[in-house]
Formats: C-alpha cells, sequence, structure tokens
C-alpha cells in the first residue's frame, strides 16, 4: 500500500506547489487534529458549504448531521463530496503587502460519500465522532438511546483523493525589500482549549473524569 495519495487533476495543488504534502501521515495528521470540516456538494447546479463535525478511521470519515438535514439527504443522493480542513497558525507580516500572508496547515479530501443505515455502523461511527472530538468520553456516557440513534444521520466519505497544503517560515520579500526599516515577522497563533466551566445542575460532589481533565489546555 502507498504511502502517498495518488496526484490527480482532481487533487493536485496548483498555487504554491512547494507548499503541496502528499503523504498519508501529515493528511491523517491535519485532520486528527481539528474537529470542524468544510464540507462542498452541488445543489440543484449552485454550489453549497457545510461546516460539520467529523471524525476518522483509517480512510474513511464520518460526517455528522441531523438525519432530516439537507446536507445529509443531498449528500446521499449525490454520492460524492469534497471536504476542507484548514488551520491558522500566525500572521506573516512581510515587507509588503503582496508578500504578506499566514501560517497555515490545511486538507482537502475528495471521496465518494454514502449513508451509514445499520444500527451497528452507526453507533461505531458516533463512537469515532466522539473519540476524535472528546477522547475517552464515550465510554463515560450513557448508551445512546434508539431514538436518538434514528434521528442523526451518518454519511461516511471514503477517501479516494487527497493533498495538504502548509505554509511555514519567515517572509519572503523580494531582494531589494530587505533594506526597508520596517519590521517584519511572524505572529503566532495557538488554538487551544481553555479551563473547564461546570454545569450549574451537576449533581453535588460530581468532578471532571481524568479523560475530560486532559482536554484543559490542549493545543489544536
Amino acid at each position: 500500500m502507498s504511502n502517498e495519495y495518488p496526484v490527480s487533476k482532481q487533487n493536485k495543488v496548483r498555487q504554491l506547489r512547494e507548499k503541496a504534502v502528499y503523504d498519508k501521515a501529515t493528511v491523517h495528521g491535519i485532520l486528527d487534529s481539528a474537529m470542524l470540516a468544510h464540507v462542498a456538494f452541488v445543489q440543484d447546479g449552485l454550489p453549497v458549504v457545510v461546516p460539520m463535525l467529523y471524525g476518522r478511521d483509517g480512510e474513511t470519515l464520518f460526517l455528522h448531521g441531523a438525519r432530516k438535514a439537507r446536507v445529509i439527504r443531498l449528500l446521499q443522493s449525490t454520492g460524492t463530496a469534497c471536504l476542507n480542513v484548514t488551520h491558522v497558525d500566525g500572521l506573516v507580516y512581510a515587507r509588503s503587502a503582496f508578500n504578506s500572508s499566514m501560517h497555515y496547515r490545511s486538507v482537502t479530501v475528495f471521496g465518494t460519500a454514502r449513508l451509514i443505515e445499520q444500527q451497528d455502523e452507526k453507533l461505531h461511527a458516533l463512537r469515532v465522532i466522539s473519540e476524535c472530538t472528546m477522547p475517552g468520553r464515550w465510554d463515560e456516557l450513557r448508551e445512546p438511546l434508539v431514538n436518538e440513534v434514528k434521528k442523526t444521520g451518518i454519511i461516511a466519505l471514503d477517501i479516494e483523493s487527497a493533498s495538504a497544503k502548509i505554509s511555514a517560515g519567515m517572509p519572503d520579500d523580494e531582494d531589494e525589500d530587505y533594506k526597508i526599516p520596517i519590521w517584519a515577522g511572524v505572529l503566532p497563533l495557538e488554538s487551544r482549549f481553555t479551563t473547564l466551566q461546570s454545569d450549574e445542575r451537576l449533581v453535588d460532589g460530581v468532578q471532571p473524569s481524568d479523560v475530560v481533565r486532559a482536554m484543559e489546555g490542549k493545543k489544536l
């Protein structure tokens, strides 16, 4: 099995090709460090983009939504989708507006979408999504109710092709611009969880578990 996604007309990075990455480990790492994806599809000949929770299991992404939601119905009917995840990691202050930019890590996935309908498959997919967003939490919670699972729509997006694009480093200014007496550099941006806030209706004496506390301060 190849460690890279084959480069095709569909997933080839055309702008700033030197920032393109096609190896699966990098793509998976960016996907696994995010929680929200923007999913694109076509409705009546017009483009639509919807944010969705997701989780990855190997080469399959599970997308979560209400069973009657438009996005679930359309992904089921079209059978194909494009998904993007992006982390913004900082601002790059160059000596010109043209060369100013951002640090980022992004992944674009193309694949075949199919509706998950079997109860056991839906529960597996829901567990994957839960573990990708709240690791360890699934085993602490009550069992999902039959009606809850029934009202939940799950789309499995099998990854057919993908590419990552990563921008890092200091400004890449024009040679003559380095003589300009203006500050240039990078302002890093971090996305992380902060401090837990307890529900006012907690049972007396209940404290966060270790798996919940482990999320405090976690960087994405």
